[in-house]
């Protein structure tokens, strides 16, 4: 079998993989997209890490290909939807930038306290100017931690070491987790108002990227110092450079770009308190070494039929049981991902509980879907079927799986529940229909319903009055949206009723803010799955 290592990871990663017995290695580093193509087509694994682009192309060239591993964290530069559909497992190694991109966090932040490049570009041309470049102590400042993951607690720990306050604003943290990390938990308002310095630790989604924004940053102290070593797009740039120009960001720190690489005649380049860095998060030698390593360690097992580690598309299991449970780890992965986005940001339990078959198989690998799903839109691309036991673990929430002998009226089901700290419940279960084992809701809050797992949903509790399922008919008609499906639940006439619509299109804000608006409407949420 053939490994193409398309990106120079590390020595031990490449000689480990040389050393396997049946495997031939080829390095071909910087191969343009179309000698990629060329050289792919008789391979069974590609390592990478972010320069080589794996695109749907390259999986059409590539019939034998087995698995993609990324030495690196984010999977941008695979085509992971394509790979599904080849049946290619593509894998990462979330763990081993860790230390490299806290440490580099916090050199930022030193600098932004101490501007110590400044000084030293003076000192090269010459300059002995000690008055220009005063700084100010991190001692007894307060520190904003903006996403308290694995990452953001490596800096907490770093500043708790400096003497330093630690606030957080993680929305999906227990807790009791940021009590046992010795971290004040507040909200984003209260981190912007008392902050001196902030750190941003999040992955880049729709509800994250630009967080900082112009808004955000006028709550803040005026001379705060701004740092980002995450993802590009959390800091709104254009709001960066206005506040440092006014003075009212004292400071920024910036590894990581909302276009990469960042433009020659960017204004962050000109401005005096900016320290700047090529997306190094990850180049140091021992990360490098880690992930280089660990992926080539990932690649051999899967070749050989072994275990599955850190694949970010299907779960760390074999061949013959995936079979098997295929389709309730689909099921399971839109329950989890529904419960999440109906239920509230911080949970302190999740509860799984199977009827019917799963009983007797081993549904772990299904509990993994679940908390893979429910982790998604918190999480980001660094989460899966590994490490997001974990994951739920840092963010204090507590994991209960049950098997239950009870009679129900389905064959096979799940159930899956968000309890928050007051005892409230989100709750949805699903079902398989059919020979084809097609994912259904059948239950969501308590209310029987009938609503297919897939794609996109309107979920709305609104008091049981007459004229609703016209009103929201006609305004999702005017917003120029297909109802591919309906389901209409109640408990007692007069009380609160549910509807679930699946859609062929995404309703516009406006029709969201709408249906939020109506006095019946108690909740209106656009899920997707």
């Amino acid at each position: 079998m053939k490994v193409l290592v398309a990106d120079k990871i590390s020595a031990k990663g490449v000689e480990f993989l040389r050393r396997q017995p049946g495997l031939t290695v080829v390095e071909a580093y910087g191969s343009s997209p179309e000698k990629l193509l060329t050289l792919v087509g008789d391979v069974q694994a590609i390592a990478v890490r972010s320069e080589t682009k794996i695109t749907a192309a390259v999986f059409a060239a590539a019939p034998l290909l087995k698995v993609v591993g990324r030495a690196g964290v984010g999977v941008d530069n695979v085509d992971v939807e394509a790979a599904t559909e080849r049946g290619v497992i593509v894998m990462n190694t979330p763990s081993g930038n860790t230390i490299a991109t806290a440490e580099l966090t916090f050199t930022h932040i030193l600098c932004g306290a101490r501007p110590v490049p400044q000084a030293a570009a003076s000192m090269r041309n010459g300059q002995w100017d000690r008055k220009s470049f005063s700084g100010i102590e991190l001692f007894r400042k307060t520190l904003g931690v903006v996403g308290l993951g694995r990452i953001g607690g490596e800096v907490a720990k770093r500043a708790q070491a400096f003497g330093m306050r630690v606030v957080a604003y993680d929305p999906y943290l227990a807790p009791s987790r940021a009590k046992a990390m010795q971290v004040e938990a507040v909200t984003l308002e209260q981190l912007l108002a008392e902050s001196d310095y902030i750190t941003v630790h999040m992955p880049l989604t729709e509800a994250t990227r630009h967080l900082i924004d112009e808004g955000a940053l006028a709550k803040c102290k005026k001379g705060v110092r701004l740092f980002n070593c995450a993802r590009g797009g959390i800091i709104k740039e254009s709001a960066l450079i206005e506040a440092l120009k006014s003075g009212q960001v004292a400071a920024a720190g910036l590894d990581v770009f909302e276009d990469e690489p960042l433009a020659a005649d960017s204004a962050l380049r000109c401005l005096p308190g900016v320290t700047l860095t090529p997306h190094l998060g990850a180049s140091t030698a021992e990360a490098q070494e880690s992930v280089g390593l660990e992926v080539a360690e990932q690649i051999a097992d899967v070749l050989r039929g072994g275990v599955i580690r850190n694949a970010v598309n299907m779960p760390s299991i074999d061949a013959a049981v995936l079979k098997i449970l295929g389709p309730y780890l689909d099921l399971g992965g839109k329950l989890g991902a529904l419960v999440q986005q109906i239920g509230p940001k911080q949970v302190a339990t999740l509860r799984v509980t199977y009827w019917g078959k799963l009983i007797d198989l081993d549904a772990n690998p299904v509990t993994r879907a679940i908390q893979r799903g429910f982790l998604q839109r918190i999480s980001g691309d660094t989460v899966n079927f590994v490490n997001a036991p974990v994951v739920l673990q840092r963010l204090g929430v507590k994991m209960e799986v049950i098997k239950s002998t009870d009679e129900v009226d389905y064959t096979e089901l799940m159930a899956v529940e968000a309890v928050a700290a007051d005892g409230s419940v989100h709750a949805a279960k699903g079902t398989l229909i059919g020979k084809t084992a097609r994912p259904r809701i059948v239950e969501l809050n308590q209310r029987e319903v009938e609503v297919e797992a897939q794609g996109k949903l309107l979920v709305i509790e609104n008091h049981d009055q007459p004229g609703m399922i016209g009103y929201v008919g006609t305004l999702l008609g005017k917003d120029g949206v297909n109802i591919a499906n309906m389901s209409l639940s109640r408990q007692e006439p007069g009380e609160t009723a549910l509807i679930m619509i699946n859609l062929d299109s995404e309703p516009s804000d406006s029709v969201r803010r709408e249906l939020k608006s109506h006095p019946a409407i108690k909740l209106a949420k656009f899920v997707q799955l």
